[in-house]
């Protein structure tokens, strides 16, 4: 299975995600903010992270940018998971490199849907 990064500052949020990735066999990296995320990127190459948006001190906007423009981890699709629900939300992690959004509260199956759709994207 694939090595996913979580990109999230809430423990309930952080603890459900890590579960249903685990319980379909990812191998889930954790980080708490922004700058902890952006290095797990650059050391461990994920295959695919998933950032919410509204983190402590840099935003996953600007998390999202950053990842987007180094060519270390340019390729790696970055999710966006917000409680943002609004289509200018969807649109701002769009234009910052998001290749995917979903909105809070997760839903298991468009989670599932998502990763394994990007996944084969980038493997093809």
């Amino acid at each position: 299975m694939a090595k996913i990064l979580i990109i999230e500052d809430n423990p309930t949020n952080m603890k459900l995600t890590v579960m249903l990735l685990a319980r379909v066999g990812h191998e889930v990296l954790q980080a708490i903010d922004a700058e902890t995320g952006l290095a797990l990127a650059l050391s461990d190459h994920p295959d695919l992270i998933l950032m919410d948006l509204q983190l402590p001190g840099m935003d996953g906007l600007a998390a999202t940018t950053r990842l987007k423009h180094s060519p270390i981890t340019a390729n790696i699709p970055v999710v966006a998971l917000t409680a943002l629900a609004m289509k200018e939300d969807q649109a701002k992690a769009m234009a910052a490199g998001c290749d995917a959004y979903i909105a809070k509260p997760i839903q298991y199956q468009e989670l599932y849907a998502t990763i394994d759709r990007l996944l084969a994207v980038k493997q093809a």
